[in-house]
């Protein structure tokens, strides 16, 4: 069986749920308590890939969990570098949270221009929902991204959205 090891970083805003989707997808976990993300969180997952061909990719996913706060943002360029991938989270209660992407994209493609992108829009359990779907998918469009609607709580698209990305990724490796 092929081995693969890929770079995998989470960007946004504070607070979207970047750091809530990767406990989802690598412990299957969700906590009620906000602890903002100071500097870099790494975790790893190890999942395997089925490929068109019948074969068998064993991905690992180093999943750099990058701190959303304006304070970070000056060394936030030298985490991103050598990124297979970037999840640009929004948060589906805070539309405001869909315009910084362009900021946050806009650093990655300045250190990592062929990563693949994936937008994710979270926080879809919420009754607060504020962020209109058919802007998420504009969004993801003008970004050549696919685009997910997930749920950390819940896990809802979680697993989905990660293997999508980890396909994607062993196809292009």
């Amino acid at each position: 069986m092929r081995t693969v090891s890929k770079k995998v970083c989470l960007l946004g805003d504070f607070a979207v749920g970047k750091t809530s989707l990767a406990r989802r997808f690598v412990y299957d976990l969700f906590d009620d308590k906000y602890i903002s993300t100071i500097g870099v969180k790494v975790s790893r997952k190890t999942v395997a890939v089925p490929m068109q061909d019948g074969a068998v990719v064993e991905l690992t996913m180093m999943l750099w969990d990058l701190a959303g706060s304006e304070d970070f943002s000056q060394m936030r360029g030298s985490y991103m570098r050598g990124s297979a991938g970037a999840i640009l989270v929004c948060d589906l209660t805070r539309p405001e949270s869909l315009l910084s992407l362009e900021g946050y994209l806009a650093d990655l493609r300045q250190v990592t221009p062929e990563a693949t992108i994936i937008l994710v829009a979270n926080k879809s359990d919420s009754p607060e929902q504020r962020l209109l779907l058919t802007r998420v998918e504009e969004a993801a469009a003008a970004l050549g991204a696919t685009c997910f609607v997930t749920s950390a709580r819940t896990g809802q698209n979680v697993e989905e959205m990660f293997r999508h990305l980890g396909r994607v990724l062993v196809e292009s490796a």
